[in-house]
């Protein structure tokens, strides 16, 4: 069992519950940390053995173009996505962060993060 992570994917994205961010968007980050069995991919050397990176960012990004009001919809979304089309992960953990989100004050980033099992 090996834990694959793709770290600091940035995307420019219409989620929030104001207006203004469904219409202009804003920055977000999003971590992402699988579970799977990749003992014959360390053997083989074989990309069709495990994940690709390639093909968990694209589905990633196709869950980040779709707008939503709420982080915790839009990292459920991911979570289910990820659980669908890549039936050899076994659990994952994905982290949406907001940055510089606005809720009047000084705030690096507000963030969700939800962890799913198979």
């Amino acid at each position: 069992m090996a834990i694959i992570s793709l770290d600091g994917m940035s995307f420019h994205a219409n989620h929030g519950c104001f207006g203004e961010e469904q219409i202009i968007g804003t920055n977000f980050v999003v971590g992402l940390k699988i579970s799977a069995d990749t003992s014959e991919s360390q053997v083989t050397d074989d990309i069709a053995a495990t994940v690709s990176y390639q093909e968990l960012y694209n589905c990633v990004a196709a869950e980040m173009a779709k707008p939503s009001h709420l982080l915790e919809h839009v990292a459920s979304r991911i979570a289910s996505a990820v659980l669908s089309e890549f039936p050899p992960v076994q659990w994952l953990s994905v982290k949406v962060s907001k940055m510089n989100p606005p809720l009047g004050g000084q705030l690096v980033s507000a963030s969700v993060t939800l962890f799913k099992r198979r």
